[in-house]
C-alpha cells in the first residue's frame, strides 16, 4: 500500500487503539494519515464538512468513533461516512466495534452493507482502561468500583487489538471477516484487582456497585448524557453476555492473545501507575 501519498487513514489517531495502529503502520513503512480533531487535516465526527479532506487520496481506513458507537447519532454518522468513503474511492474500511453492544452491531451492519471491502474488529473490555483510561486514578487510589457484580470479562490488551487492525488493513485475506478480539481468559474484576495489586505493589480492591451509583458518579464526571450512555453500555454488556472467549487474535494473527497479568506487569514496569507519570 505504500505510495507517494498517504494511503491509510487512521480516524481517532490520538486514542488508545488509533495511536498504536498509526505507529505500527508507520514503523512498517506504510504511508499513514493520522487524523483527530487537532491534526493537520482535522477530523471531527460533528463536522462532516471536513471528512472528505481526510478521505482524499487514501485507499483504506481504520475507523474509531468517539466517544462510543452507543452515543445518539453514531449510526447516522457512520452511514454518512461510509457513503462518502465509497464515493471518493476508498477501497477498505476497518471498524472498531464493541462486543455485546447492540448499537455497535447496527454500525457493523452499515459497514457490512456499504459495498466496501471491510473487516469488523469487535473487542471486549480494554486492559488499558486501568492504565490509560478512566480507571487509572481509581487504581492509584486503591478502589475500583464498577456495576459488574461477579460477572467475568475476557479483558483484552489494546496492543493485541492494534496488531489485529494493522493485519486487516494490510492484508486482503482479512476482507469480509468479523474478528471477536478478547483476552485468553475470563476474569472477574476482583481477579483483575488482584493482578493489579501484584503488579503495582499497591493494595487494590474491587467494589461492586449498583447501576444507579455508577450513574450518579458519571454525572459528576461528564454530565447527564455521558452518564446515561455509559450506564446503558454497562447495563447491556456487564450482564454476563460476554462471558465467553473470542478467537479473533488467533484467527487474525496465528497466536494467542496476551494475558491480563502480563499486561499488568509490563504496564507497571513502564511506569503506568507511577505518581509522576
Amino acid at each position: 500500500m505504500t505510495s507517494n501519498n498517504p494511503s491509510i487513514l487512521v480516524v481517532g489517531a490520538t486514542g488508545k487503539t488509533g495511536s498504536r495502529v498509526a505507529r505500527l503502520l508507520a514503523d512498517q513503512g506504510h504511508n499513514v494519515r493520522p487524523v483527530s480533531r487537532g491534526s493537520a487535516i482535522p477530523f471531527d465526527w460533528d463536522k462532516p464538512e471536513g471528512w472528505q479532506a481526510a478521505l482524499n487520496g487514501v485507499s483504506a481506513a481504520y475507523v474509531t468513533y468517539f466517544p462510543d458507537l452507543a452515543f445518539p447519532g453514531a449510526a447516522e454518522k457512520i452511514e454518512a461516512f461510509t457513503r462518502l468513503a465509497a464515493k471518493v474511492g476508498l477501497r477498505k474500511l476497518v471498524l472498531l466495534s464493541g462486543r455485546g453492544e447492540s448499537h455497535a452491531e447496527v454500525c457493523e451492519g452499515i459497514v457490512r452493507d456499504s459495498g466496501l471491502d471491510y473487516t469488523l474488529v469487535r473487542c471486549s473490555w480494554f486492559a488499558q482502561n486501568f492504565s490509560e483510561g478512566y480507571l487509572r486514578d481509581p487504581v492509584l487510589q486503591g478502589v475500583i468500583a464498577l456495576p459488574a457484580g461477579q460477572v467475568r470479562e475476557p479483558i483484552v490488551d489494546v496492543d493485541d487489538i492494534a496488531d489485529v487492525v494493522v493485519a486487516t488493513l494490510t492484508d486482503d485475506r482479512h476482507n469480509g471477516q468479523l474478528y471477536e478480539v478478547t483476552g485468553p481468559r475470563l476474569l472477574g474484576f476482583e481477579q483483575a484487582a488482584e493482578a493489579l495489586t501484584k503488579a503495582t505493589g499497591r493494595t487494590i480492591s474491587y467494589v461492586p456497585i449498583t447501576l444507579e451509583q455508577f450513574h450518579a458518579g458519571m454525572v459528576e464526571i461528564g454530565g447527564p448524557m455521558i452518564a446515561d450512555v455509559f450506564t446503558g453500555i454497562c447495563r447491556e454488556t456487564l450482564d454476563g453476555r460476554n462471558e465467553s472467549l473470542g478467537d479473533g487474535v488467533q484467527r487474525a494473527l496465528g497466536r494467542a492473545p496476551r494475558a491480563f497479568a502480563a499486561f499488568c506487569q509490563s504496564a507497571a514496569a513502564n511506569g503506568a501507575w507511577s505518581i509522576t507519570a
